[in-house]
Parts: C-alpha cells; sequence; structure tokens
C-alpha cells in the first residue's frame, strides 16, 4: 500500500508498506454513529437502591425475521459499507430488544463473523470484497458514550472497531464536536488504521513531543491500494473527504471541499490513473458535494471507474453521476450494511456493470448470504467480540435502570405533540420536570425549546436503562435562559424558527442549511421518509422495516418490508405554554446547541431589546442527556 501522507512540515510523502494485503473489488460498507451494533440482550437484574442492573446475553427474537428475497450480485470489486455509527456496536439500545425498524438483532462481534466468511466467499470467487466504513464513531450508545468520569468518548469501544479488517475508514463530524475525542482519533485510533483512515480535509492542532505546535490531517490525506497482494492486481486511489462542517471544536479545522479540490496534494494524488478511484466519506450521496471531487477527478481520467460511499443524512439512497460510477449511502446507525459491486470490463471501454443493495444488520441476513447455519455461523473472533461488548456494558453499568418505560415513545411513528411522541415526552414533561430540580429559578413561568434532532431514538415499553437515556438522547447540551421575555416574543420566536411560510421560507431555509452544516440531519431524513409505503409489487405477508425509493436501477432493499409509519415533525420543539397573559416577562430557556438562531430570531420577531449571547445565563445544572433518566426515575418507579 502506497499512502498519501502529510507530515509536520506540510509537504506531500508517499510511504510503501509492503504488508498491506491488496484486495480485488466489492465493497460492505456500514454507516457509524451509533454504531458498535445492536446487541440484544436480556436483562439479569439485581436489586440496588431502587433501581437495577444486569447483564447482558444475546436474546432471541419474538418472532421471526424475514429473510433477503435474493442473493448478492458480485462482481470483480465489491465494497461493503457499515455505517458502525455508536448504535453499531451492539443492541445495547434495548439490553431485551430488537429493533422494530430493522429487525435489527446482530452486535459486532456477529458482523465479523459475517465479514470472515464474505471473505472466503470472495477468495473463492476470485473477486477482491473491500470493508469501509463512512465515519461517525462517537455519540449514540452507551458502549461509546457511557464512560466513567475522566474518560474519553468512544476510546473504549474503538478498541473494538480496531479488531475489523477495515480496508478503509473515514473521519465523520461526531469525531469533530470535542478536542479530546478528535486527539485520540488522531494519537490512538488512526495509527492503528495504518494509513487507512482517511481525513482528506480535516487536520487537528496539537503541541508534539518536540513542544511544536503542529497541524496535520487526523488521520491521513488518502490511500493508494497498489497491487502488493491483491488477488487481482487492481490499483485503487482512495480519498476520505467529509462535507462542510462548521460544528467542529476549536483546535481542528475543516477545509472546504472545493478548496480541498484545489490543493497541490489532491492534484498530485489523482495524477495517476488507478485502475478505479474509491471516495469514502461522511457527505450525502445527494445535494451535497461529492459532484465537486467527481468533477475534479473527471477533469483528469474521463474514463476511470469512480465508487462514491457518502453519509451522513441517515438514508439508504444511490445515485449513478454517470453510466461508469455509482455512488451510494448505507442509511444509519447499524441498521444497514451496503454492498456496492461493480463488474470491470475487460477493454476499459463501454458502461460498466453495477449493483447496490441495502442489508439488514441481522443474523438472517447473514446466515442467508453466506449460506450458514445458526450452529456454523459465529466464528472464534465474532464470539470474542460479542463477549468483549458485553463485558464493556457491565464495566460502564449500561444495564443500571431508572425506570420502566409504561408505553412505546417513538420520534416520527406517532405524531407531534402526542401521548407517544418521544418529542412530547422530553420536551413537555421530562425537560420541564427535570430541570426545576434544585432551580432557584423554578417557580418563574418559562418556555422551553430545543431542536428535535437533539432526539435519536426511540423509547420502547419496558426497563429504562443507562443506555437507552444515551441512546435516546446522546448529546450533553447545556440549557441557557433569557430572563423578562414576554411570553409572546417568545411564541412567535418559536413559531418564527419553525415557520416555512412565504415571508419566511428565506430565512426558513437558510436556518435550516447552518442546522444541517452543523451536524443536524432531521430535514433530509424527513423527506426521505414522508413519502413511503408498502410496496405494491409485494404481496407476501412480510416485516415491517426501510422500504426505499433511489434513484439507482431495480429494487435496491436487500429485504422487503412494509414501511412504518411516518408523521412529520418541526425543527424546534417547546414545552407546554404557561398559563399567564401574553405580556407575562417569563424565563425563555433553550439547549445551547441553538443559541444564535434563539437569539436573532428573538430579536426579529421583537424590537423593544436587543439581545446578546451574553445576555443567556445557565439553567440549571442538568444537560439534555439527563433529562429522561432523572424524569424516569420519578415518573416510571
Amino acid at each position: 500500500m502506497s499512502l498519501v501522507t502529510a507530515p509536520d512540515n506540510g509537504h506531500i510523502k508517499r510511504v510503501d508498506d509492503q504488508a498491506t494485503p491488496q484486495l480485488k473489488v466489492t465493497v460492505l460498507m456500514i454507516c457509524s454513529i451509533a454504531a458498535l451494533s445492536l446487541l440484544s440482550s436480556l436483562v439479569a437484574a439485581c436489586a440496588d437502591e431502587g433501581h437495577s442492573h444486569g447483564h447482558y446475553k444475546r436474546a432471541v427474537p419474538s418472532s421471526p425475521l424475514t429473510p433477503p428475497w435474493r442473493p448478492l450480485e458480485w462482481g470483480d470489486i465489491i465494497f461493503s459499507t457499515l455505517r458502525t455509527h455508536t448504535d453499531g456496536f451492539s443492541d445495547t439500545r434495548r439490553p431485551h430488544f430488537l429493533s422494530p425498524i430493522t429487525g435489527t438483532a446482530g452486535d459486532l462481534g456477529d458482523f465479523a463473523s459475517f465479514v470472515a466468511h464474505m471473505k472466503e466467499i470472495a477468495i473463492a470467487k476470485d473477486v477482491d470484497l473491500l470493508l469501509v466504513d463512512s465515519g461517525d464513531l462517537h455519540d449514540g450508545t452507551g458502549l461509546s458514550d457511557g464512560f466513567p468520569p475522566g474518560g474519553i468518548d468512544a476510546h473504549e469501544s474503538n478498541e473494538f472497531l480496531k479488531q475489523l479488517p477495515y480496508d478503509v475508514m473515514a473521519i465523520g463530524n461526531h469525531e469533530l464536536y470535542i478536542y479530546n475525542n478528535t486527539l485520540d482519533m488522531h494519537q490512538n485510533f488512526a495509527p492503528a488504521l495504518n494509513g487507512r483512515y482517511l481525513s482528506s480535509n480535516v487536520n487537528i492542532t496539537y503541541v508534539d513531543a518536540d513542544n511544536e505546535i503542529v497541524d496535520v490531517p487526523v488521520g491521513v490525506l488518502g490511500s493508494a491500494l497498489t497491487n502488493a497482494m491483491h488477488l487481482r492486481g487492481r490499483q485503487v486511489t482512495a480519498l476520505g473527504v467529509l462535507f462542510d462542517f462548521t460544528g467542529n471544536d476549536n483546535g481542528t479545522t475543516v477545509q472546504k471541499v472545493e478548496s480541498m479540490v484545489k490543493e497541490p496534494w489532491f492534484l498530485e494524488a489523482i495524477q495517476d490513473e488507478p485502475d478505479l478511484f474509491l471516495l469514502a466519506g461522511h457527505m450525502p450521496v445527494v445535494k451535497d458535494n461529492w459532484p465537486v471531487v467527481f468533477d475534479a477527478i473527471r477533469a483528469v481520467h474521463a474514463e476511470t471507474p469512480i465508487m462514491i460511499l457518502g453519509g451522513h443524512t441517515h438514508i439508504r439512497d444511490c445515485i449513478q453521476l454517470d453510466d461508469r460510477s455509482m455512488s451510494l449511502e448505507s442509511g444509519r446507525y447499524m441498521e444497514t450494511i451496503g454492498w456496492m459491486s461493480l463488474k470491470m470490463d475487460e477493454h476499459d471501454q463501454g458502461k460498466l456493470t453495477f449493483s447496490r443493495r441495502y442489508l439488514d444488520a441481522n443474523r438472517v441476513t447473514y446466515e442467508y448470504h453466506t449460506a450458514q447455519e445458526p450452529v456454523s455461523f459465529d466464528t472464534m473472533h465474532g464470539r470474542s467480540l460479542t463477549q468483549g461488548l458485553n463485558e464493556l456494558a457491565a464495566d460502564f453499568d449500561l444495564n443500571f435502570t431508572y425506570g420502566t418505560a409504561p408505553r412505546d415513545f417513538t420520534i416520527s411513528q406517532s405524531p407531534y405533540p402526542s401521548n407517544g411522541s418521544q418529542l412530547s415526552l422530553f420536551i413537555e414533561l421530562a425537560t420541564p420536570y427535570t430541570l426545576s430540580l434544585n432551580n432557584s429559578r423554578s417557580s418563574i413561568p418559562n418556555i422551553m425549546v430545543t431542536n428535535s434532532g437533539s432526539q435519536r431514538f426511540d423509547i420502547y415499553a419496558g426497563p429504562f436503562t443507562k443506555n437507552d437515556q444515551i441512546t435516546a438522547s446522546p448529546f450533553e447540551d447545556g440549557f441557557l435562559y433569557i430572563p423578562e421575555v414576554p411570553l409572546s416574543a417568545a411564541l412567535e420566536t418559536i413559531q418564527t424558527m419553525n415557520s416555512a411560510g412565504s415571508d419566511n421560507r428565506r430565512r426558513s431555509l437558510e436556518r435550516e442549511e447552518e442546522l444541517y452544516r452543523r451536524g443536524d440531519v432531521t430535514n433530509e431524513m424527513d423527506r426521505r421518509y414522508t413519502s413511503l409505503g408498502r410496496r405494491e409489487d409485494v404481496t407476501d405477508n412480510i416485516t415491517l422495516g426501510y422500504v426505499t425509493t433511489d434513484s439507482c436501477p431495480g429494487i435496491g432493499d436487500d429485504t422487503l418490508h412494509t414501511a412504518l409509519s411516518f408523521y412529520p415533525y418541526p425543527d424546534f420543539v417547546a414545552s407546554k405554554t404557561p398559563d399567564v397573559s401574553n405580556d407575562t416577562l417569563i424565563d425563555f430557556v433553550f439547549v445551547d446547541f441553538i443559541v444564535d438562531q434563539v437569539i436573532e430570531t428573538l430579536n426579529t420577531v421583537q424590537s423593544n431589546t436587543t439581545f446578546v449571547e451574553a445576555d443567556a445565563g445557565i439553567y440549571g445544572s442538568f444537560t439534555s442527556q439527563d433529562v429522561l433518566g432523572e424524569y424516569a426515575k420519578a415518573a416510571w418507579n
């Protein structure tokens, strides 16, 4: 493998590594953000001060999972991508629960066994199978976020990801919210990938061992997979690109994509023609800047195949920018494994043959495609990973139980507002209760608001654990308040922030774009899933799950489903309006993530006072991640 790197002096050099195996191409891709896998488990509880702790073991689905409806299409080169977002490590989302969204019931150990079997099949078929991750290894499950005080997010969980045979991994925006997380990725994770962790437009600044300030890529700029040990000797040039993210912490830099493609290192990296270009990164395959990178390469190599593996918007999606390329996005968390294959033409002319598939991440899927029985499927390495995850969950006390949820609370499968809405639960019940605790301002009328994208997963009836709390509401946003705001102005601020009417459409789009650049993907998910329904060409009794419509030919879903119900919800949700007059001065409370939008809009809807960020004070001692647990202790016991 020849690696494109940037040493401390900023110059580009190439480092040969003859020990790196060569690959033939089929890509398995997993999207990462809540990602170690869905660790399905049962609870063995013991009493502890009115709450319970337990141990994990694999659960058996309460009803049969639907198997895939056809074999995979193998080409000469196959890319498999798993967005292992921290929810993907294991179904620690619900120790006793199997996700109704995709019937997800496989942990990272199961996935490791699947990869091992698929690699063997690839060798037998004399094709190359590349394993790719498109970014986001932080935030979203207890296995990454449940560390004790003094720890670093995802440091322990990433040790398990290091053990998978990833050929390419790319950085995501969730690696950049907190500087220490980014530094840990640079110093501890990227080196273990040996040049395969790509951050083509993301740098970190730190003081090195020589007490010098250096500014270097978090991983490496790019990677050239050459013909060292590959079965078929194909050369692959890989880049890892992040969207134009603006929510990164101080000490990190995200270069705009349009600037990156003008850099001398980039122009050098694409100068020599490989057999194909692999563009992996945390950027949507539609409505973002992949065409900028694509066009820069096409300006030099008009016919070279280009495979793009994107992410970030949490949807299954596919598009072809020309007939010699394919772009694939593999959903969210560890719910979907993306499969993209390419049949290479022998004379490098004419239209190439591509295929894509979205695999439900469960053992039924894995066993079907590997032709393994349950008793023969697990590898020793896979079982070891599962055991390690269980031990980590126990170390982090992820099964600590706050209370018992009386029903399901879903983000999008119940209307908002309603008794079954997780958003209603969070902002109308849990937040007002939690923020009233030990708060000297609790007697002052208030209204509270958060961005709906802060809530990341549903809550299901049954024990509500530490892991569930982190998975449902992973972000540790603080709460701020502006005192003495007229109730009418606060209500109009919220309405304006959510408005998409003709007068406010431009401002609404600007706010939506700002939220997107800072990492919120709610709107794109809404647009995709609002119109989905049952496949009209399917008549058998099938289960609920994803029903995908994309721009590539044929049906991409590996397992056929009837779509879950989907109800739209606003960008911002608020607590119930206090029973006071509109001119009453209240505390206007909001999460710190949206302070800029709140103050800008508040200054727009009223002119009596010009508010600035310094006017916002800290409201209580709890973060948004604490809210549901505190409420559950009081209301669900």
